[in-house]
């Protein structure tokens, strides 16, 4: 079992990635190889929303748009503490694991492209014989702490009248939670697809108690850059921009779901039919969509960037997972999106 995910444990874990990183890098230790536009690297994962960028390398889709990138699939915490060690440009997140991440390492991201939110594929599962979040007080939940199931989960007991002090959490890695909650030595779970989903499969009986459905916005899924590479490459990024519409268009377009779901599901070693299910409970974002969210006043509530990260802000410092406020414009910047918009 993975120890305690707190805020010093993600600045102990981002303080040595950064030291391996200035190991590993080019130009120390070893001499680099000059060149004038190096790929940006793009760190992505095991979510619906994201796994969505492999269809631009399927398709060739970056090298028609005239940007070099090398797409880098890790672990979700894994890749957000790569990140934060600058070991790549960018990286996929949820704008309130970015949150952390900043608070953590001291350098916040901006984002640039508001992918998804999360339609129903995060979840509380529980087992057999729990049938709403109010049976769970007294009871064991895993969840990998001070990320993004910790939130939901939090969220899910605060709608309930319940608060963290009425259930046990466990702390356990995302992927090991459906093993937990099938071994027994966890009452419920936190997860999201496709975790959440095995969960329910192998677990007969188990039960959807409450999901991101329930709370829409509370979980947006966007890409972050770091502020240097945004400075400097900042036109390769509008390129990265528009390469993302068009994996957008291409998913939105009937004659193109069998192979999408070919590449997508081939990404993660599933057959397509298995992986069909999951795009259900994400709500990719359209352009038009997206710059709706990202241009709402926080007034909007969840229905806006702004609201919600405001709403997540507000939640991680009163349950401890960085100690002040931390939310600010510097995390996202729309304009490239808008520049899009504009010359389509």
């Amino acid at each position: 079992m993975e120890k305690r995910m707190t805020y010093a444990t993600v600045k102990r874990q981002i303080l040595c990635l950064c030291l391996l990183g200035l190991i590993l890098l080019p130009g120390w230790g070893a001499h680099a190889v000059a060149e004038d536009s190096p790929a940006l690297k793009l760190i992505y994962s095991d979510w619906p929303g994201w796994v969505t960028w492999e269809i631009a390398k399927q398709k060739d889709f970056f090298a028609q748009e005239g940007v070099a990138v090398d797409l880098l699939w890790m672990d979700y915490v894994a890749g957000m503490d790569a990140f934060a060690a600058g070991q790549a440009d960018a990286v996929c997140m949820t704008n309130g694991d970015a949150l952390v991440i900043g608070a953590a390492s001291g350098k916040p991201s901006t984002a640039i492209i508001l992918n998804d939110y999360s339609n129903g594929n995060d979840m509380v599962v529980g087992q057999p014989g729990i049938d709403s979040i109010t049976d769970l007080k007294g009871k064991k939940v895993g969840v990998e702490v001070g990320f993004v199931g910790h939130l939901l989960l939090l969220t899910a007991l605060e709608a309930h009248g319940m608060t963290e002090n009425d259930v046990t959490l466990v702390n356990i890695p995302t992927n090991e939670l459906p093993q937990a909650l099938a071994a027994g030595s966890v009452d419920a779970i936190t997860a999201w697809q496709p975790n959440s989903g095995q969960a329910l499969k192998i677990v007969p009986g188990s039960k959807r108690l409450y999901s991101s459905a329930d709370s829409p916005g509370i979980i947006y899924d966007m890409l972050y850059v770091s502020h240097e590479s945004l400075s400097e490459r900042g036109g390769d990024w509008a390129k990265v921009v528009r390469v993302w519409y068009r994996i957008v268009a291409f998913m939105e377009d009937p004659a193109n779901r069998e192979e999408m779901l070919e590449i997508l599901s081939a990404r993660v070693g599933l057959p397509p039919d298995e992986y069909a299910p999951f795009l259900a409970g994400t709500r990719i974002l359209s352009l038009d969509e997206a710059l709706s969210i990202w241009q709402a006043d926080e007034s909007a509530g969840l229905k806006s960037l702004k609201g919600s990260n405001a709403y997540v802000d507000t939640f991680n410092v009163k349950y401890g997972v960085y100690p002040q406020a931390e939310t600010g414009e510097s995390y996202f910047d729309p304009s490239l999106t808008l520049t899009l918009q504009q010359q389509e």
